[in-house]
């Protein structure tokens, strides 16, 4: 298994397998803490070659900087099976948030496991921006 990208965004969506993304980032910028995103998108493109056929467990946990879960895991079952004259297969993850929740500013990050064993991170920095005193 190879990530070739692993990113939040605003909005993502897959034609014909291309991947498309809008407004990636790696910083929200709160008014207020709690603070909650209304809405966006992981957005995986990962490509599996002939000794990753078989079924796999795709997983995605929202962490904050102590490793703590800050929603519960995304689990997506994933089935490889590669066509005799194909070399590798190359499949798009798209998963919609809606109202994440951020008890605190700090580092946050997804962490992309596949059948439990770590295969990246995509950071995260909520910032609180102090609003000027009139």
């Amino acid at each position: 298994m190879n990530i070739q990208v692993a990113v939040l965004c605003d909005a993502a969506t897959e034609d014909n397998g291309k991947l498309n993304l809008l407004g990636a980032f790696d910083t929200i910028y709160a008014p207020q803490l709690p603070a909650v995103h209304p809405q966006c998108a992981v957005a995986l493109r990962v490509t599996f070659m002939s000794g990753d056929e078989g079924a796999h467990q795709l997983k995605l946990n929202f962490v904050n900087a102590d490793g703590r879960a800050i929603m519960p895991p995304i689990e997506i079952p994933v089935g490889v099976a590669l066509p005799d004259e194909v070399h590798f297969l190359t499949r798009n993850f798209i998963v919609n948030i809606q109202q994440l929740k951020f008890a605190e500013a700090g580092l946050y990050s997804v962490d992309v496991r596949l059948d439990e064993k770590s295969q990246g991170n995509i950071p995260l920095s909520i910032k609180l921006v102090e609003r000027p005193v009139a």
